[in-house]
């Protein structure tokens, strides 16, 4: 008679239940083993099957192919069609984000360490700030010398003048110089390569880390969640349920949307927020998603 071994029940994705089901198996030699064994239900014994995935002699389990119980990823209805009509709705390329944004605020032709020490900079003026405002504070300080060595030889009273009137420009002057300090210190007037030590500088959240990590470095870490792209996630349902901050929504759409998509999602959705799906009296009559939108009928 063949020795008895241990096997498991298939129970989906969780193969932590099941045990202590032995049936008659033969190993095969070199190789895992994977059969279907006939047993009764407890509600019937009418022999219903069930699939079992068995143990091999090294202690690994049999793959199993696919079935009906497979687990399928949670992703909103119709978010295909919406993407596809944003980006419809962007195409002419004219909102504020377009032409001020932080892909716009830099010197392009500065060396790459100042260039990135840029791009770092003009996301922390945008915090709380319009891209117009933020833009012209961006200008200022590059016809100052946007440098480190030229911000950190710059005294409080002057930096405060040419980032005036971006949103809490008080808090910025003291974090800009903070920053400034770190980079020189430790990073040789560079910024940081990972978004572990980007979060890490004053004044720098995951939002901008992220944003950072994409326009400066070329590399998509994550998706960068302001106000605009929070907003507009929660009235498109494209989060399971409601998040109350742009990390929540972050991590909600990270969850579902394709890696391929992260870096233009922030792109996107700021303009369309920004023309079309206002935070106050959104302009739904002009919206391409207005019949296939779940917060279309409030407005």
């Amino acid at each position: 008679m063949a020795p008895l071994y241990w096997c498991r029940e298939e129970l989906g994705p969780d193969y932590s239940k099941g045990y202590g089901l032995k049936v008659p198996f033969s190993p095969l030699s070199g190789s895992r083993a994977q059969s279907t064994a006939t047993v009764p239900s407890k509600s019937s014994r009418k022999g219903k099957k069930v699939n079992v995935l068995y143990d091999s002699l090294e202690g690994g389990i049999a793959e199993k192919e696919e079935t009906d119980s497979k687990r399928l990823k949670w992703e909103p209805g119709n978010w295909r069609q919406q993407l596809e009509n944003i980006r419809e709705m962007r195409r002419n390329k004219d909102a504020p984000v377009d032409q001020m944004g932080a892909e716009k605020c830099f010197d392009s032709s500065a060396p790459p360490e100042v260039m990135r020490y840029q791009v770092l900079l003009s996301l922390m003026l945008s915090s709380q700030t319009k891209d117009q405002v933020t833009s012209a504070a961006m200008l200022r300080l590059r016809e100052h010398g946007l440098t480190v060595d030229n911000v950190l030889q710059t005294d409080d009273v002057t930096l405060g003048q040419l980032i005036y009137p971006v949103g809490f420009w008080k808090n910025k002057v003291k974090y800009i110089k903070q920053t400034t300090a770190i980079l020189k210190q430790q990073y040789g007037s560079d910024i940081p390569s990972t978004v572990k030590e980007l979060v890490n500088l004053p004044g720098v959240g995951p939002k901008m880390a992220h944003l950072v990590m994409d326009i400066a470095w070329k590399n998509v870490t994550g998706i960068g969640v302001d106000t605009h792209v929070h907003r507009i996630s929660n009235r498109l349902k494209w989060v399971k349920k409601e998040t109350k901050t742009p990390e929540e929504t972050r991590v909600a759409l990270e969850d579902w949307l394709p890696r391929d998509l992260w870096s233009e999602i922030n792109w996107l959705l700021v303009g369309f927020g920004q023309q079309i799906c206002q935070p106050v009296n959104p302009r739904c009559r002009e919206c391409l998603n207005r019949h296939i939108c779940p917060a279309a009928t409030r407005c």
